[in-house]
């Protein structure tokens, strides 16, 4: 994708709370090298919210020490469909009319029009 407004969304103005990695694999109980290999695996997401901060991850990804339910098949399908991380967390915090934002959807395990609309927007 990489030339429509959410390549260029301000992340860190939509994501309220980000941790570090070290952050996400104390809350997971994994290791930071656990974690590197769920961003590759599109299990979790990740970006730089804002020059210098390194790469983080939305705190919202999280819940109750595991990855919000959902959240890796609908990155795999966002990924699929060509965006990268920074756009999947653009699109997760963007309110769709779904009511609320896809993360919001997510959360509240109300996942399946958040992924239907992800399906039907990837392809």
């Amino acid at each position: 994708m990489n030339d429509g407004p959410l390549s260029s969304a301000d992340l860190d103005a939509l994501v309220p709370t980000w941790i570090d990695w070290a952050g996400a694999a104390a809350q997971l109980g994994v290791s930071v090298g656990r974690v590197r290999t769920m961003i590759r695996e599109h299990e979790l997401a990740a970006a730089v919210p804002r020059p210098g901060a390194g790469q983080q991850i939305p705190a919202d990804f999280l819940q109750e020490g595991e990855v919000v339910k959902g959240l890796p098949g609908l990155l795999t399908v966002l990924h699929d469909g060509g965006y990268d991380d920074r756009e999947c967390i653009a699109w997760l915090y963007t309110d769709l009319d779904l009511p609320g934002r896809p993360i919001d959807a997510l959360r509240e395990n109300r996942g399946s029009e958040v992924k239907r609309r992800a399906q039907s927007m990837a392809f």
